[in-house]
């Protein structure tokens, strides 16, 4: 399974190149922040879509989207929420409010591929649309059930 990991799209247009990867996913796994609901719409025609809200999205999406979408792919427990806190403590903090094998989370718009104490993957995409401080916009594919995880960075 090919799973397509977004967040933090904040209602821009997503690169060709991440269109691509939608196509050929089995999955779109996308941890909020939208802005708009035409991405999630577009996303919902041509994939399977997985989502959950995040802080900057309004009240037509939280009543689309729950605050943390889960579901079981190829055996694995995969969560998905916008917000996780301060990098500070998130591995332990993660383990106290999740019992997931992965959590895809977004918001701060940094890449982050590290496992918890308990042995929970976490996983941010960073943004493929909106860089802020990083030095390129990314996206990650993740296959399941290996755990392989690609972050793809964008005009790189």
């Amino acid at each position: 399974m090919r799973l397509l990991l977004l967040a933090d799209t904040h209602g821009r247009p997503l690169p060709d190149e991440v269109w691509a990867s939608v196509d050929s996913a089995d999955l779109v796994v996308h941890a909020g922040d939208f802005v708009t609901a035409d991405l999630l719409d577009e996303l919902e025609a041509r994939a399977d879509v997985l989502a959950c809200w995040g802080n900057n999205d309004g009240a037509d999406l939280r009543a689309r989207l729950p605050e943390v979408a889960r579901r079981t792919v190829a055996g694995v427990r995969l969560a998905v929420v916008h917000e996780t806190g301060a990098a500070s403590g998130r591995g332990a903090r993660m383990d106290r409010r999740y019992d997931e094998d992965v959590l895809v989370f977004g918001h701060s718009h940094v890449p982050w591929d590290t496992v918890t104490p308990r042995g929970m993957r976490l996983l941010n995409p960073g943004s493929a649309t909106t860089r802020r401080r990083q030095p390129h916009c990314t996206f990650m594919t993740l296959d399941l059930p290996s755990g392989e995880v690609v972050l793809h960075r964008l005009g790189a």
